[in-house]
């Protein structure tokens, strides 16, 4: 087991067998918040399994804690306002897991959100106990959430399921994510570990190459959308206000002073 030190978090490297890698994020006094080095440090993990020719990965924080992740770290977010642009971390780490050579399961127990939704619905799999909620909280703050972004929970979720997370920014709870289909597998969470295993040890005894390239065709199928130019000029643009909206600001200065925020619209 290799822990990579990220300040106050760790990725920590755990390689069940020679088929098998652990990956467990961990940022205890900040409720496993996704800092840009945490991020950074979950995608040099994933490049190095993937260099070993792992064939499953099960990504997850510590089992039992009442929060699986909070998302992006705030703190961060008062110098980048718009830290899901790509080329940014948290870009760079759905990436690599969507273009990971093998099948990556996400271990969830606790309560997610925001990016780090993302985050599991990017994984091939979901593995969750009954403790597992999914809040997309993005308006809470005034941040415009990407078309890739977007994209993903499109082909995840009925329409009106994911304006509803995305609108409302009130929990998708793990019944409910179950019956939408987010979540493979629902335990509880004295079976959480040994049901994810369970599961990667089946995958692991496939042919890692057939199963490589049909989550390749499927990547490719997904990412067939296509937009016209002015239609993405009109996205951005729209991104752009908001990123750099009083709205905003006055977001972010709220979550900090533990207040509700009183938006403009502009």
């Amino acid at each position: 087991m290799s822990p990579t030190q990220t300040s106050s978090a760790t990725v920590t490297v755990n390689i069940v067998d020679e088929r098998i890698g652990r990956l467990i994020f961990s940022n205890p006094t900040h409720r496993n918040a996704l800092s840009a080095q945490l991020l950074t440090a979950l995608d040099e993990s994933l490049a190095a399994l993937a260099s070993q020719r792992i064939p499953v990965v099960i990504l997850g924080s510590e089992v039992g804690q009442p929060v699986w992740s909070a998302g992006h770290d705030i703190r961060e977010l008062q110098h980048d306002h718009d830290p899901i642009a790509y080329g940014k971390p948290l870009e760079k780490v759905l990436r690599r897991i969507r273009a990971y050579p093998g099948v990556v399961i996400a271990m969830i127990s606790g309560s997610v959100w925001g990016g780090a939704v993302d985050l599991a619905m990017s994984c091939d799999l979901v593995v969750a106990d009954r403790s597992a909620s999914f809040s997309m909280t993005p308006a809470n703050i005034g941040l415009p959430y990407t078309t890739s972004g977007l994209l993903r929970f499109f082909n995840n979720l009925p329409i009106h399921v994911l304006k509803e997370m995305f609108f409302c920014a009130q929990k998708l709870d793990a019944e409910r994510a179950e019956h939408f289909g987010v979540v493979n597998r629902l335990v509880d969470s004295d079976a959480l570990e040994a049901t994810a295993l369970e599961l990667a040890h089946t995958i692991a005894g496939k042919a890692p190459l057939a199963i490589a390239a049909v989550k390749e065709q499927l990547r490719i199928l997904e990412d067939l959308q296509p937009m016209p130019v002015q239609a993405m000029e009109q996205i951005a643009e729209l991104r752009r206000q908001a990123c750099e909206s009083s709205d905003f600001d006055e977001g972010l200065a709220a979550f900090a002073e533990r207040r509700p925020a009183v938006f403009g619209g502009r």
